[in-house]
């Protein structure tokens, strides 16, 4: 049976998550992947540069040195590393890890997660270090 249009909920307005706090991280973490949509695109325009010769190439290094697109990839690592802290936080709630049937504590998880972070920052730095 249908309900009546008397019987159904009010449409919600469009501001309507901005009145709860949980929503607004949602909505906070879901809008990180604007400013690593531009990060990717730099990068992808790099690679073309890089094809198209030497000119092409230190056209696109100056472009990347100008203090708003530098501005704009510390705003992409801020919301990549926002990103990563909450769902290093959800993870253990999604999929909870067991060693010889004991469940490890979330804080672990977490830790473990950014320990590999570390980890991968530092073999990077490592690596560029040694070009």
């Amino acid at each position: 049976m249908h309900k009546s249009s008397s019987q159904r909920l009010p449409p919600l307005k469009r501001n309507w998550w901005l009145k709860h706090r949980f929503f607004k991280l949602y909505m906070l973490r879901e809008a990180t992947v604007l400013p690593l949509v531009f990060f990717t695109l730099c990068l992808l325009a790099g690679m073309v540069a890089l094809l198209q010769g030497a000119d092409s190439w230190q056209g696109w290094i100056a472009f990347m040195g100008s203090p708003i697109v530098l501005l704009l990839n510390l705003l992409a690592l801020a919301a990549s590393l926002f990103h990563a802290a909450t769902f290093f936080v959800l993870f253990p709630r999604v999929m909870p890890l067991r060693i010889a049937g004991h469940s490890l504590p979330d804080k672990a998880i977490v830790a473990g997660q950014w320990a590999g972070v570390v980890a991968v920052a530092l073999l990077f730095f490592w690596l560029l270090g040694r070009a």
